[in-house]
């Protein structure tokens, strides 16, 4: 409820019953608002939700009775306190000025504040309107959420506030610009693994500062190697083979020469698996280390590998179709033309 109420007394209540009938509006005279003889209360009042509310009203030499009314209820009548609520005070009761105090304002405060004032057995009254503002409050709003590629999202968030705040979701992302939705809900139809991340929810009402929420959208998909090369390595030298995949949830590396599976702790070689790539260490590279080597990568959503290849120095390896030859003859043939071109 708001400041308004009278003590919980029988005489009480009829003593405040009688001076609304009486002193405020007396019998066959009809009350007047904004009576151009007369300065009127302030205009309407407009606090944020916690501060304090002043009700001024000018009075003159001609008022010989003055109160504060809530609605129908009397906070003030002259210097007497009508009302329950400690948060409401008088400030001020003079020849000018009749004013009063609403602290710590919550919502329930706000509506019409009536001031009236008899002068020569006339009433008056003015009436001013308490606005009490809210900051934004973001109620509802969806939790994080995992989904696989090329399914649909629909995200909420709820919030409340005076005046009704304004939502707006934007992805966060360096590819992102601006806002994706000026609503409560945001919808993703057919949602790609560039869509995943966080996404903001801001309410904003002028009111405070704009609150913000986040919600965190993770997207599925198989596996995709992004990289795999062939490496060239000397015999007795290490050499390592590497390759990097992209998978949510992340992959699980497999090696394999030929047909054969490569096991993790196999004399002179290391597997060292993370989450986005899988390495393979030759500590002395042999010739029997040269030759194919195949990488397999797979989750839940599926699988793919690569080829590449361990090849030794002299080797010409084909980056298009993962052969590799030796390349001495090539030297043998460059040797005889050097010498032809200097005798000319």
């Amino acid at each position: 409820m708001g400041v308004g109420g009278c003590l919980a007394l029988p005489w009480r209540c009829l003593v405040v019953l009688c001076l609304r009938l009486l002193f405020l509006v007396p019998a066959g005279v009809p009350v007047r608002s904004g009576d151009a003889t007369f300065p009127k209360a302030m205009d309407n009042v407009t606090v944020r939700q916690g501060e304090s509310a002043t009700l001024r009203c000018s009075v003159d030499n001609r008022v010989t009775r003055v109160a504060w009314l809530n609605r129908s209820s009397i906070l003030y009548a002259g210097n007497d306190k009508w009302c329950l609520d400690p948060r409401v005070v008088l400030l001020a009761n003079t020849k000018t000025q009749y004013s009063i105090q609403i602290q710590d304002v919550d919502v329930y405060d706000e509506g019409p504040y009536t001031c009236s004032v008899q002068t020569d057995n006339h009433p008056k009254t003015s009436r001013v309107h308490l606005i009490v503002q809210v900051s934004p409050k973001i109620t509802e709003i969806s939790s994080d959420i995992s989904i696989n590629e090329g399914g649909n999202v629909s995200l909420t968030c709820i919030a409340t506030g005076r005046p009704d705040p304004t939502i707006t979701w934007r992805h966060i992302s360096p590819k992102a610009v601006g806002f994706i939705s000026e609503d409560e809900y945001l919808e993703i139809t057919g949602i790609t693994r560039e869509q995943s991340g966080e996404y903001e929810c801001s309410a904003s009402n002028d009111v405070s500062a704009p609150v913000v929420q986040r919600v965190k959208v993770t997207v599925n998909y198989p596996p995709y190697i992004s990289d795999a090369k062939s490496t060239g390595v000397p015999v007795g030298q290490k050499g390592i083979l590497l390759c990097e995949a992209s998978a949510v949830p992340s992959a699980d590396f497999q090696w394999y020469k030929d047909d054969k599976r490569l096991a993790e702790g196999q004399k002179g070689l290391k597997v060292e698996n993370k989450a986005f790539f899988s390495r393979l260490t030759f500590f002395n590279v042999s010739e029997q280390d040269y030759g194919n080597y195949t990488c397999v990568a797979s989750n839940q959503l599926g699988n793919t590998n690569a080829s590449m290849i361990l090849y030794g120095p002299g080797a010409v390896h084909d980056g298009n179709n993962g052969a590799w030859r030796q390349s001495g003859c090539v030297w043998l043939l460059l040797l005889p033309l050097a010498h032809l071109a200097r005798q000319f």
